[in-house]
């Protein structure tokens, strides 16, 4: 077995294991290659042309499942933001064997070696996805704002839009701070007005009290063809990226409020987190010497924190222990008692990534259907009624892919390293475990604590040694050094 075989192989055991489903059927293959051969959007009446807007997608380096699209412009003294999401209706036919399987996959699932998508590549890479110089059929969000970044004015239509370019989240930020990378590009002022509006709408979610944790992730990438297998590393937010995320909560928000005019939809929802917690998160940040005044809320010391500060990943570490117990909840007439994402501070739907989350597309038909004035038939109220339970499912099997998957990962990066010393900072302190930030190579773990583990202070540094790795099982033996 080559050293490659050997963790592509624990993850596909991952997969198996989670019933993570592979190849499509054959049958939904061709069913999806029929639906792209005879798609009709082209002649919809009702389809608004929009071709002629600049619009560009802002996506990860080598993105093909591209959902959004996007063209900002000056609107008096505010701003008027055109965001065309993929419109997975016209390839997937309600009913039909595209849709079934999507419904036993809910996600699109990544892992390092291959993603398994929620539906075929023929619409979701191809004639689904929001690519580059190609005419494509779109739920168009036009958003108002004011001056100060504040939504006035909302509508959803579908539309035929025309993505002028596909860019990364490094050359968009390029320009947005430079202003001449794509200075000769007719969509050069809308890059620009990103991170205007961008700004705008981080500022009114600290007057509402929301965060947004400049969270560090944890990812597992190939590694350059000189060495065989894989590499841990942290993907640093990118500006551009938050300010990219600011819109599509933005669409989110116009979504849910939208709905809940309506009396009908679906919301993404998130309780306030627990006063015990966040006194917690204020005791943290006292050992820390992270000054957090009294009469600062818990958002407003969040906010301040600056992102150069040597403790922030401490900070953030405990901080996430605050959010949690997301979830989507439908409604039909009355409306859910609980409707607010807390950590968004808004209400708030998911509606911006048909092509990778299933919910999405029933949202946005109807979004659809209740700007026209449509009442939506009770089969598609049945529909909404039956998503949280499956979605719910979906992230959780997500979830789990992606912890087992670097828990492979970190393995394999120490399987050489069995009975080295390695320097950590320490995130959490229990009295049964501690969980530690290896910085080299990058690795979060949780170590048990005997009854002679030396003395642990929140957000020092330690030495932690490493006893023995299991590529297989994704497990590593780490000790403190006493």
């Amino acid at each position: 077995m080559t050293r490659r075989a050997s963790i592509q192989e624990a993850f596909q055991r991952i997969r198996t294991e989670l019933e993570i489903r592979g190849e499509f059927p054959p049958e939904v293959l061709s069913a999806a290659d029929s639906a792209v051969a005879t798609a009709h959007w082209r002649d919809e009446p009702d389809r608004v042309d929009m071709e002629a807007l600049p619009f560009v997608t802002i996506d990860p380096v080598g993105s093909r499942d591209l959902d959004q699209a996007l063209y900002t412009e000056r609107q008096g003294p505010g701003f008027r933001v055109y965001y065309a999401i993929a419109d997975v209706a016209c390839f997937v036919e309600r009913g039909g064997p595209v849709e079934a399987e999507a419904w036993l996959r809910g996600l699109t699932y990544y892992s390092p070696d291959r993603r398994d998508p929620l539906y075929p590549p023929a619409i979701s890479q191809e004639a689904g996805s929001l690519l580059a110089d190609q005419a494509r059929p779109a739920v168009l969000f036009v958003l108002d704002l004011d001056s100060r970044g504040e939504l006035i004015a909302s509508t959803v239509g579908r539309a035929r839009i025309r993505s002028r370019a596909q860019l990364a989240y490094p050359e968009a930020l390029e320009h947005i701070e430079g202003g001449v990378l794509f200075a000769a590009q007719p969509y050069s002022e809308s890059l620009l007005l990103l991170r205007e509006v961008g700004e705008l709408r981080l500022a009114r979610e600290l007057e509402r009290g929301g965060v947004s944790l400049p969270i560090v992730d944890q990812h597992v990438h190939q590694q350059a063809a000189l060495r065989l297998g894989y590499e841990l590393q942290y993907e640093n937010p990118n500006l551009a990226e938050e300010w990219n995320a600011q819109i599509s909560l933005l669409a989110g928000h116009a979504a849910a409020a939208r709905m809940l005019a309506g009396g009908v939809g679906l919301l993404r929802t998130a309780p306030a987190p627990a006063q015990d917690d966040v006194a917690r998160l204020r005791t943290a940040a006292a050992a820390l010497g992270v000054g957090w005044p009294e009469s600062r809320s818990y958002a407003e010391f969040l906010h301040s924190v600056p992102l150069d500060h040597p403790l922030l990943p401490v900070v953030v570490w405990q901080a996430r222990h605050l959010m949690k117990g997301a979830d989507y909840v439908s409604f039909d007439g009355a409306l859910p008692e609980h409707r607010e994402h807390a950590a968004l501070a808004m209400v708030y739907a998911h509606a911006t990534a048909p092509l990778r989350r299933l919910a999405d597309r029933y949202v946005l038909d109807l979004l659809v259907q209740l700007e026209r004035g449509d009442t939506p038939p009770q089969k598609d109220r049945e529909t909404l009624a039956l998503l949280p339970r499956v979605m719910d499912a979906a992230e959780r099997k997500t979830g789990q892919l992606e912890r087992r998957i670097i828990d492979v990962a970190e393995a394999w990066e120490l399987r050489e390293r069995v009975d080295t010393t390695l320097t950590a900072v320490l995130l959490d302190v229990r009295t049964e475990w501690a969980e530690v930030q290896i910085a080299d190579p990058p690795i979060r773990a949780r170590i048990p604590r005997a009854q002679d583990s030396p003395e642990l202070t929140l957000g020092s540094m330690v030495q932690v040694s490493v006893l023995g790795t299991s590529v297989e099982e994704g497990r590593v033996e780490l000790n403190f050094e006493v």
